[in-house]
């Protein structure tokens, strides 16, 4: 009988973010400006970063790669969730389910990785600038990004495969307003320990590592910066991690919160607040902050527009 339920389930059915009339118009507005601006500043970040001949560096690679990320999985959720809000069928097909949790997963580790990466990255240009294009060669660039992606995608496999191999048997209303594995688990009728611990343990790994590597790389970025005799020379050695650094924090806080807090405290209309913050929210903040607070890109940016005008 459970075999047979698990076969004949096809759908699944959102709840989404709420069902309060009075409020749907307001949540769209906002999120669709929301969503806007991640197509909008991501899109530009990584056209800009592609087309000025002084944005070829290692740093503004992993920062295109950064923003193709934020686009990527937020265009798995953004639009799906921006359509539900006005209609009363908010269905998702079994495989499109598994799809946009596949690719939500995979650019998701994927950011997690590449902000170690770009720490690292930073520590070898602060450390040693005279063999900072040696030692961050094109080679090397791609050989690090190829394996956060690998990373990403053999994680998304693995979590993928175990979620959507469960029997779900009861219902197939999602407490959500995307296919993340938690509401998931809570509608399957299997043994779901197995997931659980695959969660934290492969998580926990990637958390782990990032926030080491991370902290790690600041530890001697400090170190090279106290060797750095003149005040200015300080303070723009400093001034290129303010970004990743806001980034950083914003990202791993949001994660932390997210999967590592007490069980005690979970709530499913809570992580729906926690959800659209790092889904949306998280992408659009980002190209915003390495913008705003980065020269090169201001530099960058008043090139294109001149040139727009003329």
């Amino acid at each position: 009988m459970e075999g047979e339920n698990c076969s004949d389930l096809t759908e699944f059915q959102f709840l989404g973010i709420t069902n309060n009339p009075e409020i749907k118009a307001t949540i769209f507005a906002l999120f669709l400006f929301v969503y806007l601006i991640i197509l909008v500043a991501n899109l530009g970040m990584i056209i800009l970063i592609r087309l000025d001949p002084q944005l070829q560096t290692p740093m503004y690679f992993f920062l295109s790669h950064l923003s193709f990320c934020d686009l990527a999985y937020s265009t798995a959720i953004g639009p799906k969730m921006l359509v539900d809000l006005f209609v009363n069928n908010k269905t998702i097909p079994f495989l499109g389910c598994a799809l946009q949790f596949f690719t939500f997963c995979i650019f998701a580790d994927s950011e997690c990785l590449l902000l170690a990466v770009m720490a690292f990255d930073r520590y070898k240009a602060i450390s040693n600038p005279l063999l900072y294009t040696v030692s961050m060669s094109t080679r090397v660039c791609y050989m690090l990004m190829a394996g956060v992606y690998l990373v990403g995608m053999v994680d998304a496999l693995i979590h993928t495969t175990l979620t959507f191999c469960l029997c779900f048997c009861g219902s197939k209303e999602i407490n959500h307003f995307f296919c993340d594995v938690p509401p998931l688990l809570l509608l399957s009728c299997s043994d779901t320990q197995v997931n659980e611990l695959v969660i934290f343990t492969i998580f926990g790994c990637i958390e782990l590592s990032t926030i080491s590597g991370v902290l790690v790389s600041y530890c001697y970025i400090i170190l090279s910066v106290f060797k750095i005799h003149s005040v200015a020379g300080r303070f723009k050695a400093f001034s290129t991690c303010t970004s990743h650094l806001t980034v950083v924090a914003i990202f791993q806080g949001t994660m932390l919160f997210m999967y590592f807090r007490p069980t005690s405290s979970y709530s499913l209309d809570q992580d729906k607040m926690t959800s659209l913050f790092y889904t949306l929210v998280i992408p659009m903040l980002n190209p915003l902050i390495y913008s705003l607070r980065n020269k090169d890109v201001k530099e960058a940016l008043k090139k294109m527009k001149n040139k727009v005008s003329f």
